[in-house]
């Protein structure tokens, strides 16, 4: 039985597979995990299997049910793990929040899988 979500008009369509990670500060944020490879990278992370730890993808202005209460999420399609990244994209959820313009990536050093969710989870 594939889970169920209600989509911004109102139509069902199935949920998809997230990760929830947690920066230094307590603070979260969800990512949807649009391929079997990311959620089987992700799900490594939960496991402390040593694999690239920093989340990185392309902020989307605008509200997402993936990424709630926050205005804004990372483009599922755009999303790769890595170890490196430049410095101008590293920050919180509330950083990129409360300035969302100064971030056309986002990759938080600090970041780490807390939780992976939903049906291929």
């Amino acid at each position: 039985m594939t889970a169920l979500t209600l989509t911004a008009a109102g139509c069902t369509g199935p949920k998809p597979t997230v990760a929830v990670f947690e920066v230094s500060g307590g603070e979260q944020f969800t990512i949807e995990l649009a391929t079997p490879e990311l959620v089987e990278h992700a799900q490594g992370l939960l496991a402390g299997e040593n694999l690239a730890t920093v989340p990185s993808g392309e902020v989307v202005p605008g509200k997402s049910s993936v990424n709630e209460p926050w205005s804004w999420h990372i483009d599922p399609a755009t999303l790769e793990f890595t170890n490196v990244t430049v410095e101008s994209c590293d920050g919180s959820p509330q950083h990129v929040e409360d300035d969302i313009s100064a971030f056309e990536r986002f990759c938080p050093w600090s970041a780490r899988v807390v939780a992976v969710e939903g049906p291929d989870a």
